[in-house]
């Protein structure tokens, strides 16, 4: 797989055809198994036989095909470093500095570039995740909090995060392509959910009326089997901002929508923010909020999980057949954090088998509990 010297290694994986929840149960598996052999999972990609090429897995709906998935073993000290530091907020940088090296800086395809999935901000995290629990420790940063530090550290382009003499690399081959990459987002959950809302409401602030269509077009037949279906309505005001001139912070419309609007309709531009006609039209927007208030309502809103996550420890009788993903990795997370294993471990047993085995996050926290919780640590 690897020769030590943080090579990657390419361990291709064939699908079994037992159905999906067993497919991707023996993918996660194999991910979690180059984990624990010291590996760090840069890539998980399917092959496209009709293309001859190989796309990258960032959902649960590629099943039935053959797999890649591309790890390395890191150089430079990572690991010494890590020993000696252990699970600080500077460990987490450490490693993203050193996860981005081993990531392709640009790819091409028929003469466009193609986004790059790895170098995604919430894919980055999930690899930082894995690392951190992989070593028996919590997460030091939140998701925003890891999404504020990315644009302190990094630099971003076209939704993807570079080293410095990585993104001069992208900048020439960028320049020299017309079309800019596409980022696709499916929608296979609440997590998936969110992120194609913030995606969707940052590029254009939205009415209820207007998102809805648009979100509703996005949901099929890639919907997790046993995760529940949340509205469009809740999912909007637990993560994002509605503007009402009314309200106590209605003085002025928000950056987030005056740019939006100033850019795309001739009538609304050079308006000042308190503008009543820019206001009228900004009524009713959801919008992104500002990192802060961003961080305000992420607290909140993990209440609330943990919250449920507390009905389904709670449960008793048959195992569950419907539930919050994002409560159950909330409660797993915060389980885990508390070096409280057994939680983790009596919960995953209330959860049908085949969808432990599709989420790798709640996959790698059960098994890291299993053997913790037999060897003691």
């Amino acid at each position: 797989m690897s020769n030590g010297n943080g090579l990657k290694a390419m361990v291709a994986i064939r699908s079994a055809a037992r159905g999906d929840g067993d497919f991707l149960g023996f993918s996660f598996r194999h991910q979690i198994a180059l984990q624990e052999a010291g590996f760090v999972v840069a890539n998980v990609a399917a092959l496209d036989k009709k293309q001859g090429s190989f796309n990258a897995v960032t959902n649960t709906t590629s099943v039935k095909q053959d797999l890649v998935i591309s790890a390395y073993k890191p150089n430079g000290g990572l690991e010494a470093r890590f020993a000696k530091a252990g699970g600080s907020e500077e460990s987490a940088w450490d490693f993203v500095r050193t996860h981005l090296r081993y990531l392709p800086t640009v790819k091409i395809r028929d003469g466009q570039i193609e986004q790059v999935v790895e170098r995604e901000p919430r894919i980055i995290f999930d690899r930082l995740v894995a690392w951190f629990v992989r070593h028996s420790f919590p997460v030091p940063l939140s998701s925003l909090e890891f999404q504020g530090g990315l644009v302190q550290r990094f630099a971003e382009r076209d939704g993807m995060v570079f080293l410095p003499d990585q993104v001069t690399e992208y900048d020439r081959k960028r320049h020299q392509i017309a079309r800019a990459p596409q980022m696709e987002l499916f929608i296979a959950d609440e997590r998936s959910a969110i992120d194609w809302l913030t995606d969707f409401l940052k590029k254009r602030p939205s009415t209820y009326q207007e998102v809805h269509p648009e979100f509703i077009q996005q949901l099929g037949a890639g919907w997790k089997k046993h995760e529940a279906k949340p509205e469009l309505s809740d999912l909007l005001e637990g993560n994002f901002l509605c503007y009402d001139p009314k309200s106590k912070d209605g003085y002025e419309v928000p950056s987030q929508i005056h740019s939006y609007l100033s850019t795309n309709w001739a009538d609304m531009r050079n308006l000042d923010k308190t503008d009543e006609r820019l206001k009228k039209k900004a009524t009713g927007r959801w919008y992104v909020p500002n990192p802060n208030k961003a961080r305000e309502m992420e607290m909140v809103r993990e209440k609330s999980l943990l919250k449920e996550f507390e009905t389904y420890r709670a449960h008793k009788g048959r195992r569950l057949k419907v539930f919050r993903l994002e409560a159950m990795r909330a409660g797993f997370r915060n389980a885990w954090a508390n070096k409280d294993y057994a939680t983790i471990i009596e919960v995953a047993k209330k959860v049908p088998e085949e969808a432990l085995q599709e989420d790798e996050k709640l996959l790698l926290w059960y098994d890291q509990a299993l053997t913790l919780s037999e060897t003691g640590g």
